[in-house]
């Protein structure tokens, strides 16, 4: 996207990477949820996908498989796997990609120009976002040779576009999908081109994939020292502590852990101190994922900034931190939390002010100078300065107290409810509930079953949730679907506050068009800047480290690569 790429034409093999990796073995790990469909691409079920099978955090794509693939040390750069050429002009108006010859699906038919293009016509026919609106930007897809295709673009398309068909699109098999029943869920094992096949599957319980001998890819340089285990098992659990038992007794391998105070305290079996389960921090450069409350803007009650902001005002982090953390989390407080594109603490440059210019009133004053600061307390319990300056703000916004309770200019009491789906993030809301509750906000805790939470989700039926969006150095197209206009009401989409706003659409189509690094910093800071001063989120917290568990026969590379820790270079080393 910026620059060159790291590698040269001739690399061996990703540095982060173990060439000589052994392979067999097995891998097991658990997740809380359930599942029922192995098609992850439709809108119906979004959500109730089985891990693994593409684009998953932990495991990659195990399944299907990109025409190219995303280095986890760099940032926006691509090297080959389904193509193994790849031509672009300057300007970014068309790409073509030439297939590797050698590509094959899992039942040994050959990987075409065809599926390429039937891929795209399948996907945005019955595929959910953000898969169904990307031929939007695609003027025409022409097949230039046996084995290339080049995608012509129409003048929606932006710089990154290009990336995102080549790293983010599967590529899905003609030959063995059946178009009139591809937009419903489904638990027939999938034929893809990656490196594991779906061995057995045991709906909301458990799905084992085996590493397929035949894979097409596995001499690749980018594919060494990958997918060493011959079998890999994902457990559903109900919630974590089951989860955590399991692990406690050895039927899991990795326990990727998020809970500070169980770090602390609760790692002290036997198998810890006889040596057997190794606890390890990875320390990774990218910015830390934003988690906070998420106001729901499509309410009437949380229309109004101020009322966002005063509700902000009343987390008490310090407290929270020191009380129920063992103070192991540090407080949230930009988008890009901890790299170059944060805004906090940095005053808007010159690029920035003249991006925003156009939008008078859209970032405080503070946020602007790159003083602004979450609120913070003294840790007490019951420090009142943030109280009574957002009573101030309730007041302005037409808000009225009487016998101790908040009411609306209309009248009306002011009560909402926070949507939880874990005891923990029950825990943290119904302290917030009574900090709220001392101003005379009546603030009900539900926790919804993970089907019903994900359908209140999908619909945006909730008035504020406890919401969680990855953060990375290379923001891009993403970021429509989580701010932009055109996702407010697009069911399934991540634009959980209900954004839409021009100041927003017009920041990420300057990201998005940014030919030089120094541009893109300053327009990823622009929106950051937006984002904050709009309070669409109570940013909470995070944890400085990536904490994970895993018993000794589980062995990783000594490299941790810029985006953490990668359970697809790690092998089994038996005991």
């Amino acid at each position: 996207m910026h620059g060159d790429v790291a590698l040269s034409a001739d690399f061996p093999h990703l540095p982060y990477a173990n060439p000589n990796a052994p392979k067999g073995g097995s891998l097991t790990i658990g997740v809380v949820g359930t599942f029922d469909s192995l098609n992850p691409f439709v809108l119906k079920s979004m959500r109730t996908t089985a891990r693994g099978l593409f684009s998953d955090g932990d495991l990659g794509n195990l399944v299907y498989e990109t025409l190219m693939f995303r280095s986890r040390d760099e940032p926006f750069t691509l090297y080959g796997l389904l193509a193994e050429n790849v031509a672009i002009d300057p300007d970014r108006t068309w790409i073509e990609f030439t297939l590797n010859p050698h590509a094959k699906w899992s039942d040994g038919q050959p990987v075409t120009v065809e599926d390429v293009i039937f891929t795209y016509d399948i996907l945005t026919e019955k595929g959910r976002p953000p898969y169904s609106s990307r031929m939007s930007r695609i003027d025409r897809i022409e097949k230039t040779g046996e084995h290339s295709v080049r995608f012509i673009f129409n003048d929606l398309a932006d710089r990154e576009f290009p990336l995102l068909l080549a790293g983010s699109m599967p590529v899905l098999p003609k030959h063995a999908i059946d178009r009139a029943s591809f937009g419903n869920s489904t638990l027939t094992p999938p034929v893809g081109s990656g490196p594991y096949l779906v061995d057995r599957v045991q709906p909301g319980e458990r799905i084992v994939y085996r590493r397929n001998p035949d894979y097409w890819g596995k001499d690749l340089p980018i594919r060494r020292g990958f997918d060493n285990f011959d079998s890999l098992t994902v457990e559903y659990f109900r919630n974590e502590t089951a989860l955590f038992e399991s692990f406690k007794k050895g039927l899991l391998d990795v326990f990727i852990e998020g809970n500070p105070t169980r770090w602390q305290k609760s790692y002290n079996f036997p198998a810890v101190q006889q040596g057997k389960v190794i606890k390890e921090d990875f320390t990774k450069g990218t910015p830390a994922n934003m988690f906070g409350f998420v106001f729901n803007t499509r309410r009437a009650q949380f229309a109004d900034q101020r009322v966002r902001q005063a509700l902000s005002l009343l987390f008490d982090f310090e407290w929270a931190n020191r009380s129920l953390f063992a103070d192991s989390y540090q407080r949230t407080e930009s988008f890009w939390q901890g790299a170059e594109l944060s805004a906090v603490g940095k005053p808007a440059d010159e690029r920035e002010r003249e991006l925003l210019a156009k939008f008078p009133g859209s970032v405080r004053k503070d946020v602007m100078d790159g003083t602004w600061r979450p609120a913070k307390t003294d840790g007490s319990g019951h420090d009142r300065t943030p109280a009574r300056s957002a009573y101030e703000l309730l007041s302005e916004a037409g808000f009225s107290f009487k016998n101790g309770k908040a009411y609306d200019s209309s009248g009306a009491p002011f009560q909402f409810e926070i949507m939880t789906r874990s005891a923990e993030e029950e825990k943290i809301a119904l302290f917030y509930t009574r900090n709220l509750a001392r101003l005379g906000i009546d603030v009900s805790v539900r926790t919804a079953d993970d089907a019903q939470y994900q359908q209140r989700l999908q619909t945006f039926d909730y008035d504020m949730i406890l919401g969680s969006l990855s953060a990375s150095l290379s923001p891009g197209n993403e970021q429509w679907n989580r701010w932009g206009a055109a996702s407010r009401d697009a069911q399934g989409s991540f634009n959980y506050a209900g954004v839409s706003e021009p100041v927003v659409d017009a920041m990420i189509d300057a990201m998005l068009d940014a030919k030089e690094r120094d541009e893109f910093v300053s327009a990823v800071r622009a929106l950051d800047r937006v984002l904050i001063s709009a309070d669409y989120y109570i940013p909470l917290y995070h944890l400085p480290h990536q904490w994970v568990a895993h018993w000794d026969r589980i062995a990783h590379p000594d490299k941790t690569p810029l985006y953490g820790y990668q359970l697809p270079t790690w092998w089994y080393q038996g005991g």
